[in-house]
């Protein structure tokens, strides 16, 4: 080959000339790459050219082509190659060159040990890694992490070896590099290591954890930014490993970290690393730190981070350690237990929003709004103190602190619309106040002070936003809606600034959505200030806006009906339809989610929009989601030997100048792309045009099924669980269809009573094969808590059909009950911490997102008991222990929950309930006196339905005057709670009808009477209805001496609300009232 013009070719590579190296790298890739002899040339510059640049780049070249053309050099050349290439790895002088030069080293490596050759390659090594030389010995370990990363599982016999020298490494006396390199190669070992196989190996790994600590500290001392990072990285790695690697560390860990962040005096990328895994840990580590109770302390300690906050712009997104600070603090309330996390906070912020510094009081209330959303049922019980605290602050003479109490009314009413509202009375006006504050400052305002008056404007708007959807009634809205209204308004003009634009677009749809028909005084008006954005694409933030006015357009038309909003539509789908292709990801959600909205409103009248929408929708599923972008923040990518090469700056801290990134076949990329979550909102659409459309959708039904299910495998949890949700939601879409059709309805057990259509059966299997093959392995406790929704719904809408295969159903419920078990077990591999084998207790508390997912467990097991009927009761067996256990669980929540499941159990299994009357009686009459209401009132539902349902007669009957006697004060009590009267009442009733012998009625009936009908659990009013039938038609004295106190009761539970009864008590009531005119 020509030498000189190859040389020359590779130094073109190099050149600032775009076309220079087209041609250059046409010229390789066609001239020379195709033989074995470049392989050779490259590593002979790699060793020997003056110009670590072209050394630099042969090294990467090389590398690439070490797969192509090693085997096919001979055996002499290749022991010349390997010891020139070693040797002048071990005296290259610059760092990059170094790294890259290694590279090929274990590349060359990979082939080599495959085929026992360059056996002394490993002992070499280890020799070089203790030399005497720090420059030596720097190389040494780097080649070992290179192998070792590149040949993990060649290392697993050889672990014990590797730890003897890295015990002396991670130590080096001389050398950060050798002590950093050695950091690296632990945190690739560590992906080798299963610490219950090879306790060696682990108790090793353990040993080292502390020096691992000590090259970070020592990094930090030196304000070694790229070594600080890089053991950063290592241990957040860590996370990911066996967990047992850092158990015996772990708390020591973490309060190292912790000390980083809260030490002012260190850069704040620093602190922010520090917290960033911290938040991992929260995250991947929950359990141990929830049995470490290191929750209260992170909390405590994070605080006086986030009143660094300063004076940022609402723009500014830069990581800072008050912001990471926060965002600790969202991850705590999330995966610990309030105890934990909000009990000490709500505690400690006491002091704060007291505070004379307003950055104090800032903190406060921001920190207390992050953590709403990880613990909504806690903050509930807590908005009696929170509520005041609040207004205070709304009043505060600073503006910031102002705009934090805005932003934490728009948090707390995100996730506690209903319960904040309550408060409407004081908040809404404290809200007009500060807009109208910042709306007269705003002319005179200048620079920071501007900026401070429109966070106030847009911090009113959101809390508007958030808070009016959660008013009880439309009057209310309708009241604020003339207040509010004209104020937003005058910020939808084109001369206010886009942010405001977007805020009071978001605030004007959500009181048109509070309104809903009322909002028609505004329609007209708001649609016209709205239109005038519905097609600007000027810049990024115009996109922005245009978003938000599709949103808000969307909620109008839900708001005012299909009727006044028909003009609009054309346009609007039309506006929506050339977002797709205004690149801009957020902008195409939109357009997704206003079809969503127009279907709903239109129905089977969208039709005529379907083929344009499934088309969309359909190219939005078929996206490709790997990178395609030719240019990085760090440089530009060239293409060299059919690879793509990044080409960064010298001071770069990469390893190579020229840093591979992949081929398109295995590029790796983050499963939470942008695309990925288009994805997620576009198949959560499909479901809804699919419920909303009927009959109207089935020619694009197969096809868009197709599509989704092939998606729920997908890397991003988010996908995953949209794609089960809209197949549950097309499969009860056919089944509803069917039944509207003439089909009859479903009926609990086995054999299926009711036989579904082919495409309904063909549908369910791929569901529920779908559905399995996610929720037995899924990570993702959101995902794992959506599947329990999802098929809980599926259950019981559509009935045990889903759980048929070719056997029956009995594998597919075996596979369910094992999978409800380990859920409600808390050994489901969601509930677990990474890395972790799950074999230790599970902590008695839970977050409340955990919590989650056993609750809505709970509620598939009783629909799972809906779907099978009697037969559930053979099941019941598995069921018993755990939910018993629950239901003497210390949290009412979990009480509450586990009693109203065992409730609905034996109402769904009928007589299935008999063998476990005695152990489901002692639970349930244990909880009558229970001190939560919720759960007292379960649990009386609970026992009027055992006594109904259970053939035991002795077992019941020998408990009635046991029952009736916990009942006894709620009966004669003239208590606030109607739920408590309903529920006794109807549990009464079920005692009466089926064993009246065993009730006084003399004493009972003319109480039971006046307590009926029902005040707001109306499902009540029929087993209290039938028992009166009942009685009447056994000609029961003493109801009949009361036929004159009930006559007036009857009628008023047979006139509206019509869900006061079902059509069966309905019935036989309208009888009842016929027999007493003619006795009349």
């Amino acid at each position: 080959m020509n030498e000189q013009e190859f040389v020359g070719l590779l130094e073109s590579l190099l050149l600032p000339d775009t076309e220079k190296v087209k041609s250059a790298t046409a010229a390789l890739k066609k001239n020379y790459y195709t033989s074995p002899n470049s392989l050779t040339a490259l590593i002979h510059i790699l060793s020997s050219h003056p110009s670590h640049q072209l050394r630099q780049l042969a090294a990467v070249e090389a590398r690439n082509l070490v797969p192509k053309h090693w085997t096919n050099i001979s055996g002499d050349e290749k022991a010349q190659l390997r010891n020139q290439l070693l040797q002048s790895t071990l005296k290259e002088e610059n760092k990059l060159v170094r790294h890259s030069s290694s590279r090929v080293v274990s590349a060359i490596a990979k082939i080599d040990f495959v085929d026992d050759a360059w056996s002394d390659l490993p002992r070499t090594l280890q020799e070089v890694a203790i030399s005497e030389n720090p420059l030596h010995r720097e190389v040494g370990v780097y080649i070992i992490f290179t192998l070792v990363d590149t040949l993990g599982d060649f290392f697993v016999e050889h672990l014990g070896d590797l730890f003897t020298l890295f015990t002396k490494t991670i130590q080096d006396p001389q050398s950060s590099e050798v002590r950093l390199n050695t950091m690296m190669t632990l945190g690739r070992v560590a992906m080798l290591i299963d610490g219950d196989e090879d306790a060696h190996s682990r108790e090793a790994f353990q040993n080292c954890v502390p020096h691992m600590v000590a090259v970070l500290k020592g990094a930090i001392d030196a304000n070694d930014e790229a070594h600080v990072n890089q053991a950063f990285e290592v241990f957040q790695t860590l996370l990911g490993c066996d967990a047992s690697l850092l158990q015996t560390h772990f708390r020591d860990l973490i309060l190292f970290m912790m000390e980083i962040a809260t030490t002012t005096s260190l850069p704040a990328d620093y602190r922010s690393q520090s917290l960033s895994f911290l938040m991992q840990c929260a995250r991947y580590r929950k359990l141990k730190i929830q049995a470490l109770r290191l929750g209260e302390e992170l909390v405590l300690k994070s605080l006086p981070i986030v009143t660094e906050l300063g004076d940022i712009s609402e723009e500014d997104e830069d990581v800072t350690p008050a912001r990471s600070a926060l965002g600790l603090l969202d991850t705590l309330a999330s995966s610990l237990p309030p105890s934990q996390v909000l009990v000490p906070l709500l505690k400690a912020i006491g002091p704060y929003v007291t505070n004379p510094n307003p950055d104090y009081r800032r903190a406060g209330i921001l920190a207390l709004a992050m953590c709403v959303e990880g613990a909504p049922d806690f903050i509930t019980t807590q908005l009696p103190e929170i509520i005041p605290m609040v207004l205070r602050l709304l009043e505060d003479p600073d503006v910031r602190v102002r705009a934090a109490a805005l932003n934490g009314v728009a948090r707390l009413a995100d996730d506690l619309a209903e319960d904040v509202a309550k408060e409407h009375a004081k908040l809404v006006p404290a809200m007009i106040r500060n807009f109208d504050l910042a709306v007269q400052a705003l002319p005179s305002s200048q620079g920071i002070e501007h900026d401070r008056y429109l966070s106030i404007i847009h911090g009113s708007c959101n809390a508007v936003e958030s808070l009016i959807e959660g008013l009880d009634n439309k009057e209310e809205a309708v009241a604020y809606a003339s207040q509010l209204v004209p104020r937003f308004s005058q910020f939808l003009s084109p001369e206010a600034d886009l942010k405001s634009r977007n805020a009071a677009a978001g605030a004007v749809g959500s009181i048109a959505a509070a309104s809903g028909e009322a909002f028609m005084p505004y329609f007209e008006q708001t649609m016209q200030i709205l239109g005038q954005y519905l097609e600007v694409k000027e810049s990024q933030d115009e996109l922005d806006l245009r978003g938000n006015v599709c949103d808000s357009m969307g909620k109008i038309a839900a708001a005012v009906g299909a009727a006044p909003f028909q003009k609009y539509v054309q346009p609007l789908m039309h506006a929506s339809e050339e977002a797709l292709h205004l690149d801009h990801p957020r902008l195409r959600e939109t357009s997704y989610i206003l079809w969503s909205v127009m279907a709903k409103v239109y129905e089977e009248e969208f039709s005529p929009y379907l083929p344009g929408v499934v088309k969309a929708i359909q190219d939005c599923l078929e996206q490709d989601e790997k990178e395609t972008a030719l240019e990085l923040a760090g440089g530009t990518e060239v293409e060299i030997g059919g690879k793509k090469f990044r080409v960064v700056e010298p001071d770069s801290d990469d390893d190579d100048e020229y840093i591979e990134t992949a081929s398109d076949d295995d590029l790796d990329y983050n499963p939470a792309t942008a695309v990925a979550m288009e994805k997620e909102i576009a198949i959560e659409v499909i479901g809804d045009i699919i419920s909303s459309t009927r009959d109207k959708f089935l020619p694009y039904l197969e096809k868009t099924v197709e599509t989704v299910l092939s998606l729920v495998e997908h890397q991003y949890e988010g996908v995953r669980k949209s794609a089960i949700s809209t197949v549950c939601r097309a499969y009860a879409c056919l089944w509803g269809m069917a039944e509207g059709q003439g089909m009859e309805k479903w009926q609990p057990g086995f054999p299926l009573k009711v036989q579904p259509a082919p495409e309904i059966k063909k549908l369910g299997s791929a569901l529920i094969a779908a559905t399995l093959a996610v929720w037995h392995e899924e990570m993702d406790r959101g995902t794992v808590t959506d599947i329990n929704r999802d098929l809980a719904a599926t259950l019981k809408l559509c009935g045990p059909a889903i759980l048929v295969d070719e056997n029956g159903g009995e594998n597919l419920i075996e596979v369910l009950v094992e999978l409800l078990l380990q859920i409600i077990t808390k050994h489901h591999p969601c509930q677990q911490d990474l890395g972790d084998d799950g074999e230790d207790a599970a902590p008695e508390e839970s977050s409340e997102y955990d919590w989650l997912v056993i609750d809505t467990a709970i509620d598939c097991i009783t629909c799972l008991s809906a779907a099978l009927g009697p037969d559930f009761g053979q099941i019941w067996k598995n069921f018993e222990k755990p939910l018993i256990k629950y239901a003497s669980s210390q949290e009412s929540i979990e009480r509450t929950a586990a009693i109203g499941g065992i409730a609905e159990c034996i109402s769904n299994m009928e007589g299935g309930c008999t063998p476990f009357t005695t152990s489901l009686m002692r639970v349930l009459t244990r909880r009558i006196g229970d001190e939560d209401m919720d759960t007292k009132i379960n649990a009386i539902y609970g026992i009027g339905l055992l006594c109904e349902k259970s053939d035991d007669t002795a077992e019941i009957t020998k408990n009635y005057p046991s029952i009736l006697t916990q009942l006894e004060p709620f009966l004669t009590s003239d208590t606030p709670n109607k739920r408590l009267l309903d529920n006794s009442a109807g549990c009464v009733s079920r005692m009466i009808k089926k064993h009246p012998q065993n009730v006084p009625l003399q004493e009972v009936l003319p109480r039971l009477v006046e307590l009926l009908p029902a005040k707001e659990d109306f499902a009540e009013n029929n087993p209290a209805f039938q028992c009166i039938v009942s009685l009447y038609h056994h000609q029961e004295p003493t109801i009949q001496t009361l036929t004159a106190v009930l006559a007036p009761k009857i009628q008023q539970v047979l006139s509206p609300p019509e869900e006061q009864l079902d059509e069966t008590t309905r019935a036989q009531l309208l009888e009842l009232v016929q027999y007493l005119q003619q006795q009349a």
